[in-house]
């Protein structure tokens, strides 16, 4: 008779909590190890959010942010907003963690490389695949010859391939993955979509992922705040059901053509006093929705359901 396999907590919020700690590096590296092709070796954890050298710096988060034995940074962030313009987000993340790690006196060959990796639960872009890769290459305009590197600049970047100075991009795109594991790789993503690891999975990193993320070996406090965390991501999802996007176009584009700040701020309080209704509507714990929302329990217990 199959046994049946226990609760794990969730990759993502894990990430935040658990997977920090030095002793549980065998996790994140089994995960980095079966996605690049290649033994991860974590040095360590770095800093998670980017320093915001101004108030409207429009990105100030990664999920996790680790530096590996080749001291290359990999950064992994895990998205369930969706976000037309995730793709500069990408960008803009990657760019800015190279400028942070380059002091102002060092050559540009000392630039570090960096790999993003993002782990997607939204429908992002068009494609029938799960796992999409990114790099830069020079391709020649008459003759469609790549550019390859000199002997010297060989030795300068320890490569000879163009491509392995640039940023990599990974695009995880879960909602894709149709649960059938086929491979190592596939039995993360496997994880990472049901929060299970079936008994016969042999994935780098899963068997230790099964030890440090039961749910049942959680503190209570953990228990709560992980349970919390999990409603907070029901109410995001049922925000984005209100028409939360449309309204926020809709906004936009009043704006633009009346020209009125005035009518963005009511625009905008419009659209989170529905987003308020709709969450009550469904029996979301007040709390939830003042986290989501901005409103004070007092607005939210006036509200009247349509």
């Amino acid at each position: 008779m199959a046994t049946k396999n226990r609760k794990l907590i969730s990759f993502d919020w894990a990430i935040k909590k658990i997977l920090r700690s030095k002793a549980n590096f065998e996790v994140l590296e089994g995960f980095l190890s079966e996605l690049l092709f290649e033994d991860i070796k974590i040095i360590e954890v770095l800093e998670s959010e980017s320093n915001k050298e101004f108030k409207e710096d429009k990105f100030n988060r990664v999920d996790i942010k680790v530096k590996n034995s080749k001291d290359e940074i990999v950064l992994i962030e895990i998205q369930y907003d969706r976000e037309l313009d995730y793709l500069q987000r990408m960008l803009y993340a990657a760019s800015k963690i190279i400028v942070e790690h380059i002091k102002e006196s060092e050559a540009y060959s000392k630039i570090v490389k960096v790999i993003s990796i993002n782990i997607l639960y939204f429908n992002f872009g068009e494609g029938d695949d799960y796992i999409y890769k990114g790099t830069t290459s020079f391709i020649g305009l008459h003759n469609h010859s790549k550019l390859k590197l000199n002997p010297k600049q060989v030795e300068l970047y320890k490569t000879d391939i163009v491509e392995a100075i640039y940023p990599e991009y990974y695009l995880i795109r879960i909602n894709n993955f149709n649960d059938i594991a086929k491979d190592t790789l596939d039995q993360w993503i496997y994880f990472l979509k049901n929060e299970e690891i079936k008994d016969d999975f042999k994935a780098k990193g899963l068997n230790k992922a099964k030890e440090v993320l039961d749910y049942l070996k959680c503190s209570e406090e953990e228990k709560q705040e992980y349970e919390h965390y999990k409603e907070l991501l029901h109410a995001q999802a049922s925000m984005y059901e209100s028409t939360y996007v449309v309204g926020k176009m809709e906004g936009e584009k009043k704006g633009k053509i009346e020209g009125k700040i005035e009518g963005k701020i009511e625009g905008k309080m419009e659209r989170t006093l529905e987003i308020a209704r709709a969450l009550k509507a469904q029996n979301i714990a007040v709390a939830v929705i003042m986290a989501t929302t901005g409103l004070t329990e007092g607005e939210i217990e006036c509200l009247t359901l349509n």
